[in-house]
């Protein structure tokens, strides 16, 4: 019988860089625990689940014993049961074991207790609540409650529901600031639920940390000290990653006892054309999707964006019915759908239905998908534990699968293309993300003493740099100092000046005839995606901005697409504020530090979607600054001489070297490369010598560039590797173009760029 990939290659066999056949592995059982109430355990057999894989037996004994724990395996490995065991358990009957300082393993609570469960999706805590309910437990009064939960439901699950399903957001902007209100659940919270808690990185992740830190800090004001059962897709140092997000030790459970099918993993890179431009991966991805869907496999492509999600299901849904078969078989799934939408498509794909299906990574988060035969990874996601946990949705009910990873026109999948075990044979990334960073921290403690009024001993839960910051809030007249404490003694709440996924000010966009907001952006990136003139895409509806009004923080937009798109043009340079460490290596010298980013966005190209430009409009808009950190090498005159970058070359070969290093840092740093940026110079005035600079873009640092820095030698040989396998003549944007220049990609010198790489990469070498 002929095998998916097999099928797929059949005359196209050039496409396939490489594959690689992992073995199957047998899973590994372990008793229940003793301590689970018989109605919860009668319900999870009824379910089938008749005896529990060992990871599972050995997370509970640390949930057992009061430890929190974070559980690091694959998906489908049955994560879930993890928290639902002990809290459907606390939820029955008020049993919780190891709650208190005065109660021991067994202990009983009189007024019960109570459970909340956080998730990065609303999808996610959707499906979760259908378990629950499915499992039926007498006693569990379960409810999820988000931005759509009408006001009389969210009165009852305020004084009633004893597993509450939210998102951090929700409480950051509902449960602390109003934890009155919440205090029934708060005084008996035994249970912490942070599901794909790998999600939570770089601002994002630093805002969460201090989020739990705060949820954790009010508990305490009503008496509960909860245990947080944390799950995430296999990372680099979970337990890390759970201490830096909760502030106290956790245990990790890493050792997998779920059994998994064998899998094919193929890397697949699409042609080029006449001009070196790699086809779509969307395209290429749809192809796919529609070959397998036809044959009766059933298969989900994994797409980066809502557009292209609905690009590729269209790409497939006609390669189906040119086949004969029937194009319905194939549909999209994303974010912006109806959630009877999403349930009715899950439903389909569940029963068989469904052949084909493109999705974004919303049903990369835990939507409990079984059975799917292979999954098409249309681009690289961004992270080894994103393309594994995208790869886990094919072979879930122990069966053969096949996973697909396409390559886009992008300097990380040219690599990976050439470099199969940078995936294979490496183990996944940690998270990156520093919730000591002051521009994160500032906000979250303006909205704790709002909460609670500060005190000397929340420097537990904030860290040795609470008190510079907090004087500093009294300063600027944020807070008040009293002797019992700092306190919030404004009029507006705290919590609106903190933005989860962003830092700093954030800019409207509303549609000029209705007022109606239809979205922000963070006020650092304004300037270059709404400015007058704009085009703006948002959950894919298409609209052109009329003016940008920074003062009042607005960007006005009319509905209406015009054909084509705009791209800002900039002007940036930066200033070294303060070298934290640095190193020299004969003519090389590699530091890392504060710097200050000035950037001017001075005008804006038109393009049609062939990519001709059709004008070139100048803008008038104040210079940008940020202050955050980089990691920025530089090297004398003679040894680039030396090398063979004559001076005239230094800048073109200098730029193409940052835009590669800045698309190969997320190989090693959870980010991507729309979270940091670069600048290079053939004379700083700081350095005196050619520099190239990477740095975050978020004020203050987000912790990318500090990796980097640590790992600096595998960086720039991964960056230097991946220019030299591309084969285009003069650099393209699988190697040294970016889609986010401010200068339109000019100058880049794609040879210079490896010879100025050599060099860097031989002083490195020398030490």
């Amino acid at each position: 019988m002929t095998s998916p990939l097999d099928a797929l290659a059949a005359g196209r066999g050039e496409r396939l860089r490489h594959v690689t056949h992992l073995p199957a592995r047998p899973g590994r059982t372990a008793p229940w625990p003793g301590w689970v109430a018989p109605p919860v355990s009668e319900a999870f057999r009824s379910a089938g689940i008749d005896a529990l894989w060992t990871h599972q037996a050995q997370a509970l004994e640390h949930v057992a014993a009061g430890r929190h724990v974070v559980v690091a395996t694959g998906t489908a490995s049955g994560k879930s049961l993890v928290y639902l065991l002990p809290a459907l358990t606390a939820a029955v009957d008020g049993y919780a074991p190891g709650a208190g300082p005065d109660e021991g393993p067994g202990s009983w609570r009189p007024r019960g207790a109570t459970a909340l469960y956080l998730s990065p999706t609303k999808a996610l805590a959707a499906d979760q609540l259908a378990r629950i309910e499915a499992l039926a437990v007498p006693g569990v009064r379960a409810a999820t409650y988000d931005g759509d939960t009408p006001t009389d439901e969210r009165r009852w699950i305020r004084q009633h529901a004893n597993v509450v399903l939210t998102n951090p957001d929700l409480v950051h902007h509902s449960l602390l600031p109003h934890h009155d209100r919440w205090a029934g659940l708060l005084r008996s919270l035994t249970y912490v639920v942070v599901d794909e808690c790998h999600t939570y990185r770089g601002v994002f992740g630093a805002h969460v940390a201090l989020l739990l830190r705060r949820l954790r800090r009010v508990a305490q004001r009503y008496g509960s000290d909860p245990v947080f059962v944390m799950a995430s897709a296999t990372v680099a140092d979970p337990g890390g990653l759970g201490e830096r997000l909760i502030g106290s030790p956790v245990e990790a459970v890493t050792d997998d006892g779920s059994p998994r099918g064998p899998m094919t993993v193929a890397f697949w890179e699409p042609p080029t054309d006449e001009d070196g431009t790699r086809r779509s991966a969307t395209t290429e991805a749809g192809e796919l999707l529609g070959d397998l869907a036809s044959t009766g496999v059933q298969t989900v492509a994994f797409v980066r964006s809502r557009a292209g999600v609905e690009a590729a299901a269209a790409v497939a849904a006609r390669r189906v019915e040119a086949r004969g078969g029937d194009p319905g078989e194939v549909a999209a799934y994303r974010g912006g759908y109806l959630p009877e939408e999403r349930r009715a498509l899950e439903a389909r794909l569940r029963e068989g239905s469904l052949r084909g299906l493109a999705a974004t990574n919303a049903l990369e988060l835990g939507v409990d998908v079984a059975g799917l035969d292979a999954v098409v990874v249309g681009g690289w996601p961004g992270r080894r534990a994103s393309f594994w946990q995208q790869a886990g949705r094919a072979g879930r009910s122990g069966s053969p699968a096949t996973v697909v990873l396409v390559a886009a026109d992008d300097p990380l999948d040219t690599y990976l293309m050439a470099h199969p075990a940078a995936v294979l044979g490496e183990p996944v990334e940690g998270s990156v993300f520093d919730p000591s960073n002051v521009h994160v921290l500032a906000p979250h403690l303006a909205a704790a003493a709002a909460e609670l009024p500060v005190t000397e001993a929340d420097e537990r839960w904030f860290g040795s740099r609470m008190r510079g910051v907090l004087d500093d809030l009294v300063g600027r007249g944020v807070l008040r100092w009293r002797p019992t404490g700092w306190y919030w003694t404004r009029q507006d709440r705290a919590v609106d000046h903190v933005s989860l996924r962003g830092i700093g000010q954030v800019v409207s966009v509303v549609e000029r005839r209705t007022g109606r907001v239809v979205g922000t952006v963070d006020g650092a990136s304004a300037v270059a995606q709404v400015h007058a003139g704009a085009v703006h895409v948002h959950q894919g509806v298409t609209y052109v901005v009329t003016d940008l009004d920074l003062e009042d923080a607005t960007a006005h937009v009319v509905r209406g697409d015009p054909g084509w798109t705009t791209h800002a043009r900039a002007e940036s340079a930066f200033d070294v504020v303060a070298e934290e460490h640095g190193a020299t290596h004969g003519p090389v010298r590699v530091s890392r530090g504060v710097v200050r980013v000035r950037s001017r966005v001075t005008s804006f190209v038109r393009r049609l979607p062939s990519g001709e430009v059709i004008g070139t409009h100048p803008l008038d808009l104040p210079e940008q600054s940020l202050t955050t950190r980089g990691v920025w090498w530089t090297m004398t005159p003679g040894a680039l001489a030396a090398a063979g970058i004559d001076e005239v070359d230094v800048p073109g070969a200098a730029h193409a070297a940052e835009h590669a290093a800045i698309g190969m840092l997320p190989l090693l740093a959870t980010c991507d490369r729309w979270d940091i940026g670069g600048v290079s110079t053939a004379l700083h005035p700081d350095t005196g010598l050619p520099t190239v600079m990477v740095y975050d873009g978020y004020p203050g640092g987000a912790g990318f560039a500090e990796h980097g820095h640590r790992v600096v030698d595998g960086w720039l040989m991964s960056t230097r590797d991946a220019i030299a396998a591309c084969p285009c003549d003069r650099g393209c944007p699988g190697c040294v173009q970016s889609p986010k220049c401010g200068n339109g990609n000019e100058p880049l010198d794609k040879a210079g760029a490896v010879r100025l790489l050599d060099l860097v990469l031989a002083a490195l070498s020398e030490g």
